[in-house]
């Protein structure tokens, strides 16, 4: 039996599971959603791995109750391929008064219908590629919310044991678990290729059975992976994929939104504080995969071809620190945004927790931009304290934490109270 990889999200499942009566575990694929599922229940029923499943699913539209029975928590994986199993246990739920009965997993960015929504009886929890805390590549000497606490950290343990060139691959390789079963550093690759590759010949079509075209499919992910952790418009990645695909807007859109059911694409939204006018500030969404190696994949990039390569595996970085950065601040409610105004004056990534605190991190891949990214964070606040003083009634919150998280092998604490962390080390 393999040993299960303790995952971020167990702590927020078994919080989940004490509260409400089922929960619905979602996710892009290959995430580890039934492997966790399975982790956390007593019994399960896979549709997908059922001898003579047909029957199974005619079951579920006459007598769907049966299929409920079994120790609790009862993990039912692939749930849509018997949409009225979802109802079920909606009632199923309604009436029992024990929390904890159901974990649903399975393809979730299908469009399935039900009857209910399932709100106050089925929460869902959004579960993400691994970490690199959660693959053993952290050390995980220092806690993200023991900085957001001003815990007293030794600076000895801001050291990451990462190079460049382990960075790189991490980010080929990605969070994907099946990765870690495969002993050959170059077959690991692979599984992102792979993955990429279902992308467009089978999973596009598998979201609402509509066909689609895989060249437009991957010129699409091709001008996303292009312009990676920028603000490029809508139109920029239409005149992209218009310059070698025929393609509408509308179909664009269309397209856009299977990725994003997918959970293929989590872009940033940009946090608009008052301290500019509005204006000033930049609109748009931040481009982000939900994983680096879509990126790659998409590229057709390789460790060798990235190490040459360093602006482009700037931004890759970038979304390495995203992905984990959510991970890690997922069990407290991390919300994850951008600042960026018509000055040129950006922050990488706004991090709010569920208790209203916020972080203003900038990502840097070198040393030599850490100097910059302090600046961009000192100067934010700035505007924020300058913005207070002219403000008698409604004043904006400073920041709880100044970071730069960066690739370099050393971190350390500014005098003016950033802090500049490898990726490398850090855990939730």
């Amino acid at each position: 039996m393999k040993k299960y990889i303790n995952r971020i999200v167990d702590q927020e499942i078994d919080k989940k599971l004490s509260i409400f009566g089922a929960l619905q575990i979602i996710g892009p694929k290959w995430c580890g959603k039934t492997t966790t599922g399975e982790h956390h229940s007593k019994s399960e029923i896979k549709f997908q791995e059922t001898f003579d499943v047909e029957n199974l699913i005619k079951l579920t539209r006459f007598n769907p109750g049966v299929l409920l029975e079994g120790d609790k928590p009862r993990l039912i994986d692939e749930w849509q391929d018997a949409p009225n199993i979802y109802d079920a246990v909606r009632n199923y739920c309604d009436n029992s008064s024990n929390f904890g009965n159901f974990i649903l997993t399975g393809s979730t960015s299908r469009k399935v219908t039900t009857r209910h929504t399932g709100t106050g009886r089925i929460s869902k929890i959004l579960m993400y590629p691994m970490s690199l805390y959660e693959s053993g590549e952290s050390n995980g000497h220092v806690s993200l919310i023991d900085l957001f606490n001003d815990k007293k950290i030794d600076p000895k343990r801001f050291t990451s044991s990462l190079s460049l060139e382990d960075l790189i691959f991490l980010a080929c390789r990605g969070g994907w678990p099946k990765s870690l079963l495969i002993a050959n550093k170059t077959d690991q690759l692979e599984v992102a290729k792979d993955y990429y590759k279902q992308i467009y010949t089978s999973d596009m079509y598998n979201v609402d059975q509509i066909k689609r075209n895989a060249k437009t499919m991957r010129a699409i992910l091709r001008s996303y992976a292009r312009n990676i952790s920028t603000l490029a418009s809508l139109e920029t990645i239409l005149a992209d994929v218009a310059s070698t695909n025929k393609i509408s807007k509308v179909t664009l859109y269309d397209y856009i939104d299977v990725l994003d059911r997918l959970y293929i694409v989590k872009n940033l939204e940009g946090w608009c504080p008052m301290i500019r006018s509005a204006t000033a500030m930049r609109s748009g969404k931040k481009i982000e995969f939900v994983d680096p190696s879509i990126a790659v994949a998409a590229l057709k990039a390789t460790p060798k071809s990235l190490l040459y390569d360093l602006k482009t595996f700037g931004f890759i970085f970038e979304t390495l620190c995203i992905r984990d950065l959510r991970v890690y601040s997922s069990k407290f409610g991390g919300e994850i945004c951008y600042y960026h105004d018509r000055y040129d004056l950006e922050v990488d990534a706004v991090l709010f927790l569920n208790d209203g605190r916020y972080a203003l991190i900038e990502i840097k891949l070198g040393d030599d931009e850490i100097d910059e990214g302090i600046r961009h964070l000192n100067k934010v606040e700035q505007l924020i304290k300058t913005y207070n003083k002219k403000e008698t009634k409604k004043k904006l919150d400073l920041p709880t934490l100044k970071m730069v998280v960066t690739g370099s092998k050393y971190g350390y604490k500014t005098k003016d109270n950033v802090f500049v962390i490898p990726i490398g080390c850090l855990k939730d």
